[in-house]
């Protein structure tokens, strides 16, 4: 009873500040944790289905980071130095856990020398080296099998990425890493819609050429995309001139970039396979 007199008389001559800090329970620190995405353009935000994980698929106790950048292969990702960016939020002190989703194969495929690599040695070196490096930095590696192209001969999808999907999966049994299997999901959901209704997926609408082949079961050859001719901010650094080729995606009908139905649709089934195969994060994935 003499300590509660004691007390109320103590805060009785004490701002009323004061007496709340007196009284107020000792808060509970929270805790977060953070998944970072790491690929080509159909990881990246306004291409692919990145944009749309993070937006709708994480509870505020998850921070998501999406890295993804346009036209990057397994080699140049590195080379260009995106990697190093990537590392340095991997390596923050402050997340109870760190999840980093590596996503590479369009670009890796031959036909662009200065990205290209060879799928039996340079690839999957290369994906044990990101692997090794995100092991290195605390964080947990789980990686991705690519989106499938929807291109379709006689009612049938082109699968012209199955071999690095496949690596992909040998790499991940080998080192023991989780597996997404986007490559198979994607193709199964493409195959089921036909070349018409997957259309729907694109950035923008097909044109009526486009649409008469995909009713005869067909995929017209898309023409190259130009760059787009909007201004783009310098890059910073010692060379304020330089040209920032990440800044903006080009929005354009093709057979691979995704429009806001197709990331909806595909930043799902990625959400899904993760608390499959990852059950740890379950609770802080929203489905």
């Amino acid at each position: 009873m003499k300590h509660h007199h004691a007390l109320a008389l103590l805060l009785a001559f004490l701002p009323l500040g004061a007496q709340a800090a007196l009284v107020r329970p000792a808060p509970t620190p929270i805790q977060a944790s953070k998944i970072v995405l790491v690929g080509d353009s159909t990881t990246a935000v306004n291409s692919g289905w990145g944009g749309a994980f993070c937006a709708h698929h994480v509870t505020s106790a998850l921070t998501c980071t999406n890295l993804g950048r346009g036209g990057r292969s397994t080699y140049s990702y590195r080379a260009e130095g995106a990697w190093d960016i990537a590392l340095e939020e991997m390596r923050s002190s402050r997340y109870a856990h760190v999840w980093v989703l590596v996503q590479f194969g369009h670009n890796d495929q031959p036909g662009k020398p200065e990205r290209s690599t060879d799928l039996a040695t340079e690839f999957p070196a290369n994906l044990a080296r990101y692997i090794a490096d995100i092991r290195s930095t605390g964080a947990t590696p789980v990686l991705v099998t690519p989106l499938t192209r929807r291109q379709f001969d006689d009612g049938v999808l082109r699968d012209d990425l199955a071999p690095w999907a496949a690596q992909i999966r040998a790499v991940a049994e080998q080192h023991q890493v989780p597996l997404i299997d986007l490559h198979a999901r994607s193709r199964a959901v493409v195959q089921g819609m036909g070349p018409v209704l997957s259309m729907q997926l694109a950035q923008r609408p097909p044109s009526a050429s486009q649409v008469a082949a995909a009713q005869d079961g067909d995929s017209l050859e898309v023409p190259a995309a130009t760059p787009s001719t909007a201004p783009q901010p310098p890059l910073p650094g010692p060379d304020p001139g330089a040209q920032n080729t990440m800044a903006t995606a080009k929005l354009a009908f093709d057979h691979t970039h995704l429009g806001p139905g197709g990331a909806a649709l595909f930043s799902a089934i990625v959400a899904d396979e993760l608390a499959r195969q990852l059950p740890a994060l379950r609770p802080l994935l929203i489905p």
